[in-house]
């Protein structure tokens, strides 16, 4: 059958032999890296996406879903847990710091309430012991479970994620690769042209980047088919009348300034619900097309499933229930996180009421075009270099690759690119300051454990876990520390003094965001503090050098780059993708790369770093 015909065929009333089960079966359908803006229930009028617009039709449409994360696996691990990866110390993608027993799968506890439940297949939950983890959450987790072996008349979770709208598709792997398995997959009807849609402003608007950009569109058009075929299995098993079907993606585009970034492009997903008819009485929104501006997070999955399952939601879990009789209250707003991706260090807390969406920059000198060697090998970013070096980019395209400020704040209403910052605008001055305190009170009151330096958290997880380490205010006072980490990417005189006081410092976390928030002054205002910088070591070093050109810098950069742990090595190659002069490190950089005992977030910083000078192709190593 034709996904053209299933689409007008998905009944909502269809004759069953589960009709007198009492908890409805619950599919998800997930989907990857992407943003609602290319889906057509979302108001694309260029993209081909009918079944996932069918269901929208049918169901609720979500127009404020965000992920708890803007990659993959922190954004999965909030979803597995119900807990935020900011109070987990699962931020940063990927790592395998180990979280408290007591802290399960959620599906564990859908088990506990008589569900089966099945994972086609993806895991990546970004946490230690993962295969116990994984093996405790579901009854069949690999390419080929489903509801399909479950007992007769149990009720099913299954989920079922699709892989042809990841960022491997749209712009990683080679676009000889992208033909052969996305586009000629899809008849000549559903390709979709290189001149057959808008580009995003932030975008060059040439014949190469439209050539990268419709890899968007065909990855999508060729999931929506993928989505098609497995509803027809579930309408051919005579389940769709008895199955509440969930779809949503795991955080935004997967292209530049999208996937990894702490801002709308990179949080916002697309989401919609559709109920059958025996179970609408559930939706708290009606059915049958019906849109909601709701504001949900990743962090209400989990409660909300258990609870529609009859379980019992447990106590750690914080986020909302969004149907049935234990419904919660609306949100007014939520936090959001955005840590380290791959080899590409970064730090970025925000807060959205659906309206605006404000985001904290605390490492604002790593630019939002940062190096990552996964994205590097991208033909489009690396078509978006070449236009930057050759100056054809106009203020806000070239912006992507300088440096950030301490604060942005978009008017996701309208501004949906987030083409103009107001921060510094008088205008919105109470919004400001409304969203700074909403985000400052959740950071206390959550105790946010990414605070600590990689390193600190990959040596405490030897003994304990984050999530407990955090709550112990004499081990982690983050009052202190949030205090100093919140002057980072304030870049004036006032607050370089203020950083050098915290230089003296006894806790050593203090002393670190300190230091960090030096960083991001501008070179005349470190000058006036370079006493107190030279006594300090990477990130002071990495100023040191690059400003004062200190010999004794650079040779501890190049003893931090050898370094026995792999998280201060990665920092220390990261600051000097962006110094000035960086040809005194390549031999170590070298060396470094070449250390089979280094992870790969060290070896692929340092083929970004030897690819920023020409040294090695971009697109022949490292891909992840």
């Amino acid at each position: 059958m034709k996904i053209s015909n299933f689409i007008l065929s998905l009944p909502l009333i269809a004759a069953s032999s589960v009709m007198s089960q009492q908890k409805p079966n619950i599919l998800w359908v997930t989907i990857e890296d992407t943003s609602p803006q290319f889906i057509g229930c979302y108001g694309n009028k260029d993209a081909r996406t009918p079944v996932i617009d069918k269901l929208a039709a049918e169901g609720v449409r979500f127009t404020n879903a965000f992920s708890t994360g803007t990659v993959c696996s922190p954004s999965r691990s909030a979803i597995i847990t119900g807990v935020k990866t900011y109070q987990m110390g699962t931020g940063n993608h990927r790592s395998n710091y180990p979280i408290p027993s007591e802290i399960k799968g959620f599906p564990y506890y859908m088990q506990q309430a008589g569900y089966y439940t099945t994972n086609n297949a993806k895991t990546d939950y970004n946490v230690g012991n993962v295969g116990q983890f994984t093996k405790q959450a579901w009854d069949e987790c690999s390419k080929t479970a489903g509801w399909w072996n479950r007992k007769p008349g149990q009720p099913f979770f299954a989920v079922f994620n699709f892989e042809n709208s990841h960022q491997s598709r749209t712009m990683t792997e080679s676009y000889d690769w992208y033909r052969k398995n996305v586009f000629d997959n899809l008849s000549p009807k559903e390709q979709i042209s290189d001149n057959a849609f808008e580009m995003p402003p932030f975008y060059l608007n040439s014949p190469e980047m439209r050539k990268q950009f419709a890899r968007v569109y065909n990855s999508i058009k060729l999931t929506d088919n993928n989505i098609g075929d497995l509803l027809k299995r579930l309408d051919a098993d005579k389940l769709t009348d008895s199955t509440i079907i969930v779809f949503y993606a795991d955080h935004g585009e997967g292209m530049p300034r999208g996937k990894t970034n702490g801002i709308n492009f990179g949080y916002r997903v697309p989401f919609i619900i559709w109920f059958p008819e025996m179970y609408k009485n559930l939706s708290p929104w009606g059915v049958g097309g019906v849109v909601t501006d709701e504001l949900v997070d990743f962090e209400d999955l989990a409660p909300t499933v258990i609870a529609l399952a009859g379980g019992k939601v447990p106590d750690y879990m914080k986020g909302r229930k969004l149907l049935g009789k234990q419904r919660s209250e609306p949100a007014t707003h939520l936090v959001l996180s955005a840590d380290r991706s791959d080899n590409g260090i970064d730090m970025v807390r925000s807060v959205t009421n659906g309206r605006y969406m404000y985001s904290r920059n605390f490492l604002p000198f790593m630019p939002e075009a940062r190096y990552i060697r996964y994205m590097e090998i991208g033909e489009i970013k690396q078509q978006m270099r070449k236009d930057l070096a050759d100056h054809k980019l106009n203020e806000l395209q070239a912006g992507l690759f300088n440096e950030r400020p301490a604060e942005f704040l978009f008017d996701i209403a309208n501004d949906i690119w987030e083409t103009n910052n107001l921060a510094a605008d008088p205008k919105y001055a109470s919004v400001l300051k409304t969203m700074r305190k909403q985000l400052d009170d959740e950071v206390l009151a959550s105790r946010d454990v990414m605070f600590l330096p990689e390193y600190q958290i990959g040596l405490l997880s030897e003994n304990t876990t984050a999530y407990e380490y955090r709550l112990d205010d004499k081990k982690y006072p983050i009052k202190e520390i949030y205090d100093a980490a919140g002057l980072s990417g304030f870049r004036t005189k006032d607050v370089a003094k203020k950083q050098v006081q915290l230089l003296k410092s006894t806790n050593d976390i203090v002393r670190f965001w300190a230091i960090v928030g030096l960083r991001s002054q501008n070179a005349a205002t470190q000058t006036t503090c370079k006493k107190a910088i030279e006594k300090a070591m990477i990130t002071a070093s990495a100023i040191a050098y690059d400003t004062f050109g200190s010999g004794s810098a650079k040779e501890n950069l190049i003893k931090f780059i050898g370094s026995d742990n792999n998280d201060l090595a990665l920092m220390t190659v990261n600051y000097l993708l962006y110094v000035g002069d960086k040809k005194p490190f390549v031999d170590a950089i070298n060396l470094a790369h070449d250390n089979k005992n280094n992870g790969y977030n060290v070896r692929a910083a340092c083929y970004d770093f030897l690819g920023s000078l020409g040294l090695v192709e971009n697109n022949s190593e490292n891909k992840d």
